[in-house]
């Protein structure tokens, strides 16, 4: 029989799965269902935690798209590690990127309670993963760092329509830019100040040619922010908008910055 899949904000059924002792018509049905299920929605496996029942079983698709049922799986070997995009039934229309293990052992038991053992590798490692952690009460989102979780559990609160959770981090390898921009603009200012101190001509022509090279410096290093930004950004798919806002914001904030230091030297200086 098809069943409703349990879905957010519903929460899952209990915390930790029950594994299954007792190999009955009750457990045989259960099996079906998930099988029903998995075809209606076509999806690559379902574990019982997702059609609301307490038991340790979970149903997958293998490479050639069979079921393999599995009763009391355990993850008890793995290997290499894999990133890829994921979505669950759990959480309709929502994707995110998750890092698991490459290849996996697992043991089990099967209908008649025979105990199996199960090598996988790629896509079907990935499923079988992601249906064990259903036994456990957990979901993709606990495999997902504070930040991007954060922002996850933002996203579904405020029930926005964004498919991904690639969402904006907080750092970005161009903050390092901004940083040495901002070094070379505090050293401007103190070599403006020290100017302020010094009658000799000559050191003060110095002084202006230093202050002219570290301004070229700047105005190409933000140059140079500007477009790698750019192209970081477009790595993260869930907020290209914003981000573009906030590069440009930087690269003028830059420009204005540098631009009081030099008409202040340009007066006082030169």
């Amino acid at each position: 029989m098809v069943k409703e899949i349990i879905t957010y904000p519903t929460p899952l059924s209990v915390k930790y799965a029950t594994d299954v002792r007792v190999f009955s018509d009750e457990l045989f049905a259960l099996i079906k269902d998930l099988k029903d299920t998995i075809n209606e929605n076509n999806l690559d496996g379902l574990a019982a935690f997702q059609i609301g029942s307490y038991y340790n079983v979970i149903v997958v698709k293998d490479e050639d798209g069979e079921l393999v049922e599995m009763i009391n799986p355990r993850l008890i070997a793995h290997s290499g590690q894999l990133t890829t995009k994921e979505s669950t039934a759990y959480y309709p229309n929502r994707t995110a990127k998750i890092t698991r293990y490459e290849n996996i052992s697992v043991i089990y038991q099967d209908r008649d309670a025979k105990d199996c053992s199960l090598k996988a590798s790629g896509s079907v490692a990935i499923a079988i993963q992601r249906k064990i952690d259903y036994t456990f009460g957990a979901t993709f989102i606990h495999k997902m760092s504070k930040e991007v979780k954060e922002a996850f559990e933002n996203r579904l609160e405020y029930d926005d329509e964004v498919e991904s959770a690639d969402y904006c981090p907080t750092s970005f390898k161009r903050d390092k830019i901004v940083v040495i921009m901002n070094v070379i603009m505090a050293f401007m200012v103190l070599g403006f100040i020290v100017a302020l101190f010094i009658d000799d001509s000559l050191l003060l022509q110095n002084i202006w040619k230093y202050l002219l090279y570290g301004s070229v410096g700047v105005v190409s290093l933000d140059v140079v922010y500007f477009f790698y930004a750019q192209y970081e950004g477009k790595q993260q798919n869930g907020c290209s908008s914003c981000q573009i806002g906030n590069i440009i914001g930087t690269a003028l904030m830059v420009l204005f910055k540098l631009s009081i230091v030099m008409l202040l030297s340009y007066f006082f200086v030169y």
